[in-house]
């Protein structure tokens, strides 16, 4: 089931006397962490906080948040986990967050075979790595088009073409 409110980065710390925080973005990159105004501070939207202005900083994202103007203040956002609202971002047809897939069924798509489920995924820099479990053993695949075939994500559903020997 698609979760409404995702986890979006941590709060790390703080940045400069004047309030902002220093944002560990859990996103595919800081710019696009940047394009939320609103993020929350729990699961179910409860929490909502302002950010009036965020830039990409290395490797985190630097951000004032509204409210919140002086050190003492913004520490106490320290060590909180953000989420952003799904409903906030305009992702391009095919495209699904990896939080979506964790607990995806998995399938042969020649045969049907149940495989297993996912239940993380790993980024390695070339392509993404799915770890996939099935009666206590993981099983890792490559997410490449070869192997990975049909996402579907309504129905918590993938297909793919095993590497033979794999499973």
């Amino acid at each position: 089931m698609k979760k409404e409110f995702l986890e979006a980065g941590k709060i790390v710390g703080t940045h400069g006397v004047a309030g902002m925080v220093r944002i560990q973005s859990w996103c595919d990159s800081n710019e696009f962490f940047c394009k939320f105004k609103k993020l929350f501070l729990n699961e179910n939207g409860i929490g909502e906080i302002i950010v009036s202005s965020s830039k990409p900083h290395g490797n985190v994202v630097i951000a004032k948040i509204k409210g919140y103007d002086s050190i003492d203040a913004a520490e106490t956002l320290r060590n909180k986990v953000v989420y952003v609202n799904r409903n906030q971002m305009n992702l391009e047809k095919g495209a699904y967050l990896i939080q979506d897939l964790i607990g995806c069924s998995v399938f042969d798509i020649d045969s049907g075979a149940f495989l297993g489920k996912i239940s993380d995924v790993s980024k390695t820099g070339a392509n993404d790595v799915w770890h996939i479990e099935n009666d206590g053993r993981e099983y890792l695949i490559p997410k490449i088009d070869d192997i990975v075939k049909q996402v579907d994500i309504d129905n918590e559903k993938v297909m793919i073409k095993p590497i033979r020997g794999i499973f």
